[in-house]
């Protein structure tokens, strides 16, 4: 079985069920026709994506927005498609994420160039702080998936750093140097 409807499940919502607009039966003909090795690569992104905004049991608005945006550049998809992959990946994280997500990134680490990896790792980061907030659980989940891709402890710290304003622990700690210095 294909990556792609294994783990998307696009074989599942394909084909004209009662009920689906025409809009939605286009977007899924226009997935299932798209290159495989493409396909795999979306998939693999838009999953992984999914895991860190699933990684505090809750997927923000803004971050479902993030990562729509970043399925469509890097994933070259129109909006309509990127909304519609970004659902489903949602929904398998929600399903399946934690006996599939290890599985996933090792497929993507595969089939990923050093720069898309070096994207994805940006877009974990850029999810993540999509609500102002870098959890944490985030922030562990982010490092998984950067040592599972490959990363350094020093490229994980790197891009990390770009992100440090939002970094929960980051801000606790400036709320008690600040809370220090008032007294």
């Amino acid at each position: 079985m294909m990556f792609w409807k294994k783990f998307l499940a696009v074989g599942e919502v394909a084909g004209p069920k009662e009920g689906d607009t025409e809009t939605v039966r286009r977007i899924v003909s226009s997935l299932e026709a798209m290159d495989p090795e493409k396909a795999r690569y979306v998939a693999a992104f838009a999953y992984i994506l999914g895991r860190v905004a699933h990684a505090d049991q809750h997927i923000s608005a803004q971050e479902t927005s993030a990562m729509e945006a970043a399925v469509a550049r890097f994933g070259g998809l129109r909006e309509e498609e990127a909304i519609l992959v970004v659902q489903i990946a949602k929904s398998q994280n929600r399903m399946v994420g934690g006996t599939e997500n290890f599985l996933v990134t090792r497929e993507f680490s595969k089939i990923a160039s050093p720069e898309q990896k070096a994207h994805l790792l940006d877009c974990l980061f850029a999810i993540s702080a999509a609500d102002e907030s870098i959890s944490p659980t985030e922030e562990s989940q982010i490092r998984q998936i950067a040592s599972e891709l490959g990363f350094s402890h020093r490229d994980y710290v790197v891009e990390r750093s770009r992100y440090s304003k939002y970094r929960e622990v980051m801000k606790s700690f400036r709320r008690k140097a600040e809370e220090g210095s008032a007294s």
